[in-house]
């Protein structure tokens, strides 16, 4: 056999084995991309919590699984108690919905006569109002059409909820998990840092870290809280389609929208159908639910990275148009780690904050 019959058959070989490599990570790619999401974001809860893991290990004697047991089933109540409650809600919400239209009731106030001064939309506003506040059957009736398009989305979206809150399931087991390993995670996250980057890989590592807990402390963990207060306010009125609210302002607190676009309707509505002091009480716990991102986010953002708003928005709405719902969260963090990363590589002083 010549050099050239052996240097043929080494390359035969060598791209049979590449071959089947490449043959095996596309399978093994294909098999776990349905859990690709859920993984992705146990990776970044893991990550999150892990200094609150660390230190309810020292509090149970050294005991890590123990304390990942803890977290893990903590994590799961956080998200299954509050989804049974609003879901309840919403659910006696449609059911009273329902009653009201069949026994004629109006839940309508009569809009205010100010509303025809207003130019072009005045008269069409305020005619459509006055018919919802007299008869709301007859408006469904007269829109009939429209409301047959939108509800399959409406129940399309509320089966995607429910298999959200699976994955978030999921996702809090797999990320509690990965809490007990810590050690062999840290080693190779840092060997594939120091191989794409070179010797500032553990910087590149750290600054994974604190942007990963930024974001998600910063403008996940705000979220949580917010639409979490703004729930114990609506089911303490009984507001109708609480579960429903209480997800919008989540919603709109992770894009960084203002909240009152949501609460101030709901604020004027509770005149409507509680007492004035319950609904004052319910406008001013409201507002205050409504400011507190500006007490909190200094709190959980202070000891993370600087990260532009403007980032965040896009990570989150890209990522739920890419993802689904859990992609409004995986999308904010991906997009903000880059923003960081890009600065890092650009700027050596990014690495510094």
């Amino acid at each position: 056999m010549n050099k050239n019959e052996e240097y043929y058959n080494r390359s035969i070989n060598t791209s049979i084995r590449i071959g089947f490599i490449v043959l095996l990570l596309i399978l093994s790619f294909l098999i776990v991309k349905p859990f690709l999401m859920p993984v992705l974001w146990g990776l970044i809860i893991a990550v999150a919590i892990y200094p609150q893991h660390l230190k309810l290990t020292k509090i149970l004697g050294g005991r890590k699984k123990l304390s990942a047991a803890i977290i893990t089933i903590i994590g799961v109540a956080i998200l299954v108690i509050p989804a049974i409650i609003l879901l309840e809600s919403t659910v006696n919400g449609i059911i009273n919905f329902a009653d009201i239209i069949n026994s004629g009731k109006s839940i309508i106030p009569i809009p205010p006569e100010a509303i025809l001064e207003w130019k072009i939309i005045g008269k069409p506003i305020y005619e459509i109002w006055m018919l919802a506040s007299t008869s709301l059957g007859d408006v469904i009736i007269k829109f009939s059409d429209q409301l047959k398009e939108v509800v399959p989305t409406i129940l399309s979206i509320a089966t995607g909820l429910g298999t959200t809150v699976i994955l978030f399931i999921i996702s809090v087991i797999i990320g509690g998990s990965l809490l007990n390993q810590d050690k062999n995670a840290g080693k190779t996250v840092t060997s594939i840092f120091n191989t794409l980057v070179g010797d500032k890989g553990n910087d590149f590592l750290i600054l994974t870290v604190k942007t990963i807990r930024s974001v998600v402390q910063g403008v996940l963990g705000v979220a949580l809280i917010q639409s979490f207060l703004a729930g114990i306010g609506f089911l303490a009125i009984d507001m109708p389609f609480a579960g429903l609210w209480s997800l919008l302002i989540f919603f709109m607190a992770i894009v960084q929208l203002p909240t009152i676009l949501v609460f101030a309707p709901l604020m004027i509505y509770s005149f409507s159908y509680t007492g004035t002091t319950p609904a004052i009480i319910f406008t001013i716990w409201s507002i205050l639910v409504g400011l507190s991102d500006n007490i909190l986010k200094p709190i959980l953002l202070g000891r993370g990275v600087d990260v532009p708003m403007l980032a965040i928005l896009l990570g989150a709405i890209g990522g739920m148009l890419l993802w689904g719902i859990i992609g409004l969260f995986v999308g904010s963090v991906i997009l903000a780690l880059s923003y960081k990363v890009f600065l890092a590589i650009f700027v050596d002083d990014a690495l510094d904050d």
